[in-house]
């Protein structure tokens, strides 16, 4: 273990004391909101402090078999003791280097999730729709609740572009690798000689944003005009005014929203999709100034960066930021997408390790 990584868990066992003191205090617990803010500190320092200790008591047992070592009766069960030692230690090691990486403050976020048909014509839009129900279906498997905000259906089907909530814990941290460019390779339905056609869409995960934290909405910064909606909806959803659309004057970012019954309803989700937008932009912004300096092991996230390849006749799916193919694609077009992100998650963690050591 290198000298900053003991420096920071020893700095966290004496924080840990601190909180444990001042848990204790009258004054803290006379204080609900201090009391459950330092109570959530301390639920996540325990665990690692706890290990920590572990890792210190291997160091000593290791030290205690080495100076058995020196009595030729007890050399044998030294050895094996010293050997089961370094392994548990490097084991425990490799646990707590893990718990110490910096958390994503978004990870438990509910999500928007946006899917836009590219190049291709219908048969992107086809794909977005077949991506969007991927993405239901993986949500529906992690329990999670799927609200459409938003959508522009296609006449031969699937969606030029469509707008969802995603609710559910961690929704952010399992999905946020899925931002970018989707290329499908496929003989479409429409295709007559069999021949395979290459179309795209893009992809854009952005965490909810808190209304009250994380984004301020100037009215005076907002254009916001109603309109007729269209589509389906039966007979109420053309008389009245009741979809919106709002403008962020000094972005340009443009939401619109119709899917709900009321004008107020409208209103409310495209606030809180543009909230998430400028949010989300913001984010952007961080991660290009970040990216200058040092290249992420998992990409970018450039919404126009292509990230992933289906290809339907080779059965097979390629994600090109870490090289890797499964021939698996009916399973993960039905929602079988956790050995996509758990490959992910672990680039990512190995970058994050890799700085870490520095």
């Amino acid at each position: 273990m290198n000298k900053s990584i003991a420096a920071k868990l020893t700095h966290l066992s004496v924080r840990l004391e601190e909180l444990n003191r001042l848990l204790s205090s009258e004054t803290v617990t006379a204080d609900l909101d201090s009391y459950r803010r330092l109570a959530r500190e301390r639920s996540e320092i325990a665990p690692v402090v706890e290990l920590y200790g572990a890792y210190l008591q291997s160091e000593r047992d290791i030290r205690t078999a080495q100076e058995m070592g020196g009595d030729a009766e007890m050399r044998e069960f030294a050895d094996a003791e010293i050997r089961e030692g370094k392994e548990r230690l490097g084991q425990i090691g490799a646990e707590l280097q893990k718990l110490l990486l910096p958390r994503d403050p978004n990870d438990e976020r509910n999500i928007f999730l946006e899917i836009r048909a590219g190049t291709g014509g219908d048969e992107s839009a086809l794909f977005a729709g077949d991506l969007f129900r991927m993405y239901a279906r993986f949500a529906e498997l992690q329990h999670w609740q799927v609200e459409i905000i938003s959508q522009s259906p296609s006449e031969a089907g699937g969606y030029k572009e469509i707008i969802a909530k995603v609710i559910g814990q961690g929704a952010y941290s399992r999905l946020k690798f899925e931002s970018g460019g989707h290329r499908v390779q496929r003989v479409p339905v429409t295709e007559t000689q069999g021949r395979i056609h290459t179309s795209a869409c893009t992809v854009a995960i952005m965490p909810e944003a808190d209304e009250v934290m994380d984004v301020v909405l100037n009215p005076t910064e907002l254009r916001i005009d109603t309109f007729r909606a269209s589509g389906a909806g039966g007979q109420h959803i053309n008389k009245t005014d009741s979809a919106v659309r709002v403008i962020h004057l000094p972005t340009g970012i443009v939401v619109e929203c119709q899917d709900g019954r009321s004008q107020h309803k409208n209103k409310a989700q495209a606030m809180s999709v543009l909230a998430a937008r400028i949010r989300d932009k913001q984010m952007q912004e961080q991660r290009n100034k970040q990216a200058a300096t040092r290249k992420s092991l998992i990409g970018s996230g450039d919404r126009a960066e292509r990230i992933r390849t289906y290809n339907f006749p080779q059965g097979r799916v390629t994600d090109h930021r870490i090289n890797l193919t499964l021939y698996k694609i009916e399973q993960i077009m039905d929602g079988d997408l956790n050995e996509l992100c758990a490959a992910l998650m672990a680039e990512h963690q190995a970058e994050q390790l890799a700085a870490l050591g520095e």
